[in-house]
């Protein structure tokens, strides 16, 4: 099996070892905890988003989508999901804090960094085979991960969901992050 498949479809587990090594050296409180808790509703605010132009297609475990999303913010950045990810697992390192918090940091940093890299290498050749030139010049107009500063002026405009519905599809996702911040403040608590 392709590396690229076993990371995407185990994209919600594979970090569950680094968030119990998060929560296992914790320490929240102070400055780093209120600028983790501000990066984790950034990082929610623009998964949401994400999620409402892109619809319950991110829930897949199947490489690919129904159709090319290029409104909302993906006509700024191509992966606003996994930028989500990647800006809520560093607020969360930092809502922890902890002796550890640089170096935990670092870690999730480059290991969000790594499979995501890998996962966008495969949805990035499974969408230029679905849907060719479109798809090419969205690559080359609009960036992975670092958005751009206005919007692609080729995108597709598209109606987004409902918040209501943006909200069921990302039950989940919501749940585990107040699972995680949950465990750190009792792990505090339990730990002294």
């Amino acid at each position: 099996m392709d590396i690229r498949q076993f990371f995407f479809k185990n994209r919600s587990y594979t970090p569950i070892p680094l968030a119990l090594a998060i929560i296992y050296y914790s320490t929240p409180g102070g400055v780093l905890s209120a600028v983790g808790t501000v990066l984790i509703i950034l990082g929610e605010l623009i998964r949401l988003n994400g999620v409402r132009y892109a619809g319950s297609a991110t829930r897949t475990r199947k490489v690919g989508a129904p159709m090319l999303c290029t409104d909302g913010p993906y006509a700024y950045v191509r992966n606003p999901l996994y930028l989500g990810n990647i800006v809520i697992y560093a607020g969360i390192v930092l809502f922890a804090g902890g002796d550890r918090v640089w170096l935990l940091l670092g870690i999730t940093l480059a290991f969000f960094v790594i499979q995501y890299g890998l996962i966008i290498s495969l949805e990035e050749e499974t969408l230029h085979r679905k849907f060719g030139r479109p798809y090419s010049q969205y690559l080359d107009s609009v960036p992975r991960l670092i958005p751009r500063l206005s919007p692609w002026s080729g995108r597709l405009e598209s109606d987004p969901r409902t918040w209501k519905k943006t909200f069921r599809t990302e039950r989940r996702s919501l749940q585990t992050l107040s699972a995680s911040i949950i465990l750190i403040l009792v792990w505090k608590l339990i730990s002294g």
